[in-house]
């Protein structure tokens, strides 16, 4: 079987984007599980020895490749790409890395993406409304799309990504979290599963509501989703208090396939906590699988040769996890190697 074309968009080139991608490309076991395409800055990725062994076209030259190859999207000036600096420039840069990996996704010269880190400040403080790369790859395919924090001990979906949390309530409805049931069931069955998946569903307030007394977004809205999702054999089951439902970490993996929280920090405190370097963000509902690394863009120790490329690894190997077909029988495919070997 042929590997699979993974595209990479190489983030804020004054972050730790452009290092942590070389160094978890020259990995073995990333070596041995995919093809990169890597739509970056050409001075940037001149820096580092993988980038400049390796085929360079412009975007509109682009089509499906057979070896590693460099997409120059950008030719910053050196003012523009310093490390730990990040300029004006490079935030409208790092905005056209996305999109042009994202053409590349719609002529299908790649089979799945995976996002280096971006300043979602820097994008917007250069003039692009960007809330993050959730929504605009939601809206350039035009499909409804979570968020997943995918990590070696529990999977943790999203119902609300980043907005404020005076607008939650507003925002979680029966019909909206039956249809994230449905797409987060479908979404796993296949390929990371292999079956229907057990899903543990959040509550929004304190203890789950208790009962109505701190809040009726569980008896209003959280609650009856659930029933309707499992009219829909969707195997979801709560609402369920997020701080016991955590207390036990290792038994949550065991007991459930996935969890779905209602709000960002509700989901990705123990997402991180539980094991930073390898969970793997996950964007679910698109028609090509996309993926990043669960940290930011780290100004204070780009280039300094400090950051891990373990979470890039693992980014990049569950790309090309995701974008191989599932197995004959619906069973799942072999988990992904460790970056580390």
């Amino acid at each position: 079987m042929s590997l699979p074309l993974v595209g990479i968009s190489l983030g804020d080139v004054s972050g730790i984007g452009p290092e942590v991608t070389a160094a978890a490309l020259a990995l073995p076991a990333v070596r041995r599980a995919l093809i990169p395409v890597v739509f970056g800055d050409g001075p940037t990725l001149e820096r580092f020895p993988f980038f400049r062994r390796h085929a360079r076209v412009e975007p509109s030259a682009l089509g499906r490749v057979e070896s590693p190859t460099v997409v120059v999207v950008t030719q910053l000036a050196a003012r523009d790409r310093v490390p730990g600096k990040p300029s004006r420039e490079g935030g409208r840069a790092q905005y056209a890395y996305v999109t042009a990996a994202i053409d590349a996704m719609r002529a299908g010269h790649v089979d799945a993406l995976c996002t280096a880190p971006v300043s979602k400040e820097g994008i917007s403080r250069a003039g692009i409304p960007f809330m993050g790369h959730t929504e605009v790859l939601a809206e350039a395919f035009g499909v409804d799309v979570m968020m997943m924090m995918d990590g070696p001990r529990v999977r943790i979906a999203l119902a609300t990504n980043h907005v404020p949390i005076s607008a939650l309530s507003k925002l979680l409805t029966v019909e909206g979290l039956t249809a994230q049931l449905k797409l987060l069931s479908r979404s796993l069955a296949p390929v990371v599963v292999g079956r229907r998946p057990r899903i543990a569903v959040l509550g929004l307030n304190p203890h789950a509501g208790e009962g109505g007394l701190l809040g009726r977004e569980e008896v209003e809205v959280i609650g009856p989703a659930i029933r309707k999702a499992r009219a829909a054999k969707v195997d979801a089951h709560g609402p369920i208090p997020a701080d016991g439902l955590f207390a036990r970490p290792d038994e949550v993996g065991a007991r459930y396939d996935a969890v779905l929280a209602m709000y960002h920090d509700q989901g990705l405190i123990p997402a991180k906590a539980l094991d930073f370097e390898r969970t793997v963000n996950v964007t679910l509902g698109l028609p090509v699988p996309r993926t990043s690394p669960d940290h930011g863009t780290a100004y204070a120790i780009a280039g300094k040769g400090q950051a891990n490329c373990v979470p890039m690894a693992e980014a990049l190997l569950k790309a090309a996890q995701l974008a191989r077909p599932p197995a004959r029988g619906g069973r799942p495919g072999p988990r992904r190697p460790s970056p580390r070997r």
